[in-house]
């Protein structure tokens, strides 16, 4: 697997009952999966000699991040390694524009987009979805570079031509999107494997703050059975078309008029998934990890009516540690998966899942756990 995160620490620990041998390319030995994989190798993963070399021996290659150059996945490829994602799948989660391109080509419904070329460039995306006769600048907009944003980065709420400007400083292609007016935040996530196999897990809610995601509800609530079903077969078409092999999310807006609209892809283990580590018969973890071995894939389904993941940011308290005596003793069934990170205001350093029959207690534990361990919560 290349990419050190937790992702990678969490794929291994799936791993570890099927007796896999697996092999890390990490950028530190204190990255989060580099303190507990046996097999770790310390290089840069956008150096194609150190790709070359960390892929000899592998069965298949893997990652916990979209950042790996297309163009060293494709000379992996040409040497002969097999690589899941392949390259031709990667790209549409590497790459914003082209993701909208392709997803265009295929009738699946984004938001209106396209890329710009500067600030003039994006008054005038802004003008065109103006209603006709309808005044003002069509302001507000949404502005992000095409390449390596995550969790907020890389991404403006642009209010008028003067706002932006930030985003054509990085010297990346910048794509404007309209600002959707939705009810909340959906999340679809399937995992196909080599061979075709494919499974859906019950979409979710998925709540963000500053950018970042904060809450997973397993599965959305209130949720009409009609649109579940269209988010689970549009992120299985997505899959499908894109050649996409292991986990694959699909982050989703869901409209006031009951439409749902793509808005972001990541091939690969996922936030909005970490409720399945407890919350369902087969994680999205173990399912990546038997898809890009082209093994049979696990059962999708819950283990209880409700599942909560809310993730632990670090804060002002860094001695998270001492927290879990309350925890644990308050809640006998909360489930706490920290990433061995150090504590950093604002850094994703772990998450809590809880579960049960009853959402508002299921919400409350889980609530109540994370912020404890952040130290935001005391009594």
């Amino acid at each position: 697997m290349v990419g050190g995160g937790q992702l990678a620490r969490m794929t291994h620990e799936a791993g570890i009952p099927l007796g896999i041998r697996f092999k890390l390319l990490s950028d530190t030995p204190q990255d989060s999966a580099a303190q507990v994989v046996g097999d770790v190798v310390i290089g840069d993963y956008r150096d194609l000699d150190t790709l070359r070399a960390f892929a000899q021996g592998c069965d298949v290659i893997t990652f916990d991040h979209e950042h790996v150059p297309t163009e060293h996945l494709r000379a992996l490829e040409a040497d002969g390694i097999p690589v899941r994602p392949g390259p031709d799948a990667l790209v549409h989660a590497q790459d914003k524009g082209v993701m909208r391109a392709r997803l265009d080509a295929i009738g699946v419904p984004c938001p209106r987009h396209r890329i710009v070329t500067d600030v003039a460039d994006v008054a005038a995306f802004a003008a065109e979805g103006l209603p006709a006769g309808a005044e003002g600048d069509g302001f507000p907009v949404i502005l992000k570079t095409v390449r390596g944003g995550y969790d907020g980065k890389g991404v403006w709420f642009v209010r008028s031509p003067e706002d932006a400007a930030e985003p054509f400083r990085a010297g990346v292609p910048v794509l404007a999107e309209e600002k959707v007016d939705f009810v909340r935040e959906l999340a679809a996530n399937v995992v196909r494997s080599p061979h075709g196999q494919a499974v859906a897990y019950p979409v979710v809610e998925s709540r963000q703050v500053d950018g970042v995601c904060d809450t997973v509800i397993a599965p959305a609530p209130g949720i009409s059975e009609d649109l579940a079903l269209r988010a689970e077969e549009l992120a299985l078409r997505i899959a499908k078309e894109l050649g996409v092999v292991g986990h694959l999310a699909v982050e989703l807006f869901e409209t006031p008029d009951g439409r749902i609209l793509v808005n972001e892809l990541a091939m690969r283990p996922h936030n909005s998934g970490h409720w399945t580590q407890d919350g369902a018969i087969t994680s999205q973890f173990a399912n990546h990890v038997r898809a890009v071995l082209d093994l049979p894939l696990g059962d999708p389904r819950p283990r209880a009516p409700w599942t909560v993941m809310v993730n632990v940011l670090g804060g002002d308290y860094p001695d998270m540690y001492s927290a879990y005596l309350h925890c644990m003793a308050r809640d006998p069934q909360l489930k706490i998966h920290m990433y061995g990170k150090d504590v950093k205001p604002g850094r994703k350093v772990g998450h809590v899942n809880t579960y049960g029959d009853d959402l508002d207690d299921v919400l409350d534990r889980a609530r109540h756990a994370a912020g404890y361990l952040r130290g935001t919560i005391t009594e």
